[in-house]
């Protein structure tokens, strides 16, 4: 069967389901898009390595990766390769350069996987066309993370609005600090408005 290749277009708070966000995955040659309704710690895992932030600590996907690196193992790909009552299987094809083998996961963590190991992500035809949504010419081409400026999240707390530059990045560090990322990105996409000012 031809895998078809997918990237991520973005995530974004789900309008249908309370606490849940929609990972978009892309055809790199074709229109379509692929919504993964996944959990809030999943979207920030993912969001995190997208965003380039350093989580105090290593988050759990980290450690994996840390630990194959230690140990030579590399994921080649992810392969979303079924789709049942609306529930995406995936797996991860890894190798220590002497044996492959295939590792049954949730999707979820296989595209937090996949932004870790700079991987390519890729579905089959029969998935697209069941799931799959045509992309609008006019749609823009990335969905922005929920941290952007479309109301997905909540906006940074008014009382921010009034603290500097240098006091926005010290409260950025504690939040870091406190694992809050949902908070530190939202602060940094303020600092980041300020500075283009």
């Amino acid at each position: 069967m031809k895998k078809i290749n997918l990237e991520i277009a973005g995530l974004s708070y789900s309008q249908t389901q309370t606490g849940a966000y929609a990972l978009v995955l892309t055809e790199k040659e074709g229109k379509r898009r692929l919504p993964i309704i996944i959990g809030g710690f999943e979207a920030q895992a993912i969001a995190i390595e997208l965003e380039k932030m350093t989580p105090s600590r290593p988050l759990t996907h980290d450690l994996f990766k840390t630990f194959a690196d230690t140990f030579n193992i590399n994921v080649s790909e992810v392969i979303i390769y079924n789709l049942v009552e609306g529930i995406f299987y995936a797996k991860l094809v890894c190798d220590d350069g002497a044996k492959e083998a295939e590792i049954d996961t949730r999707t979820s963590d296989a595209i937090a996987l996949a932004v870790r190991f700079g991987c390519p992500i890729y579905t089959y035809e029969f998935i697209l066309s069941t799931a799959g949504i045509v992309l609008d010419e006019d749609a823009p081409k990335e969905i922005r993370l929920p941290s952007d400026d479309e109301g997905n999240l909540p906006e940074i707390e008014k009382e921010d609005i009034l603290l500097t530059i240098d006091e926005l990045e010290q409260k950025l560090k504690k939040a870091i600090i406190d694992e809050d990322y949902e908070k530190a990105s939202q602060i940094r996409d303020e600092i980041n408005k300020r500075k283009s000012q």
